[in-house]
């Protein structure tokens, strides 16, 4: 199969010519309005250098709020006041640490200057928000993603303490349960799947995002 390259033209081809491992189109940029198209239409950008890579897998990992667990371990931590959690503080703040945070197998980050320019945009545009957990007034866990509708398409997290990530990450779920659908993890990992998150096909995932 064809892997599509973008030009100024603001459209992305159909999700379904994909390649097998989900990539779909390069090239593009990181516009506001081309990031919340390919929000809306089930697509996602990562790459650690020009160009722009767009990807849409099948399956998609996923987690419905209904669903998250939480274990005995962790209920008693976020009873403990150990940690604060707030949101939207500090968006700049987070994504500057999910870029730098060391991540097993991997030796660079996604997150580019290019990136965290192009979310901090969104941000102050009121679609992308951050989760920060705070211990004794110093940040040190989070997370941040998109919102739009009942989605929400988390992007990354990072923890400096353990159970850090984790504590915002329920944190966040439980506080917004009730207006979210769907949390998009967009690829799997042992954490996220720990807290209920699980596969479905990229079809599904697509009826969930109704934006009308």
């Amino acid at each position: 199969m064809t892997v599509f390259r973008l030009s100024k033209q603001l459209v992305f081809p159909p999700v379904q010519l994909s390649e097998s491992d989900g990539l779909l189109a390069v090239g593009g940029d990181l516009s506001a309005d081309r990031l919340l198209l390919a929000y809306r239409s089930g697509i996602f950008p990562w790459f650690d250098e020009p160009p722009i890579l767009w990807w849409s897998p099948d399956p998609r990992f996923v987690l419905f709020p209904q669903n998250l667990r939480v274990s005995s371990s962790m209920k008693q931590v976020l009873k403990s006041g150990r940690f604060r959690i707030t949101y939207n503080a500090d968006f700049p703040a987070v994504i500057a640490r999910c870029s730098r945070i060391a991540r097993p197998g991997q030796t660079g980050t996604w997150i580019t200057a290019e990136m965290k320019a192009a979310y901090i945009r969104l941000h102050q545009a009121g679609h992308a928000m951050s989760v920060e957990c705070w211990q004794d007034d110093r940040l040190v866990g989070g997370l941040y993603g998109i919102k739009i509708g009942h989605c929400f398409f988390g992007e990354s997290m990072f923890a400096e303490v353990s159970n850090a990530s984790k504590a915002a990450f329920i944190t966040f779920v439980q506080a917004y349960a009730h207006e979210l659908k769907v949390i998009d993890c967009q690829v799997e990992t042992e954490h996220l799947a720990s807290l209920g998150a699980t596969f479905i096909s990229r079809e599904e995932f697509l009826q969930l995002l109704d934006f009308s």
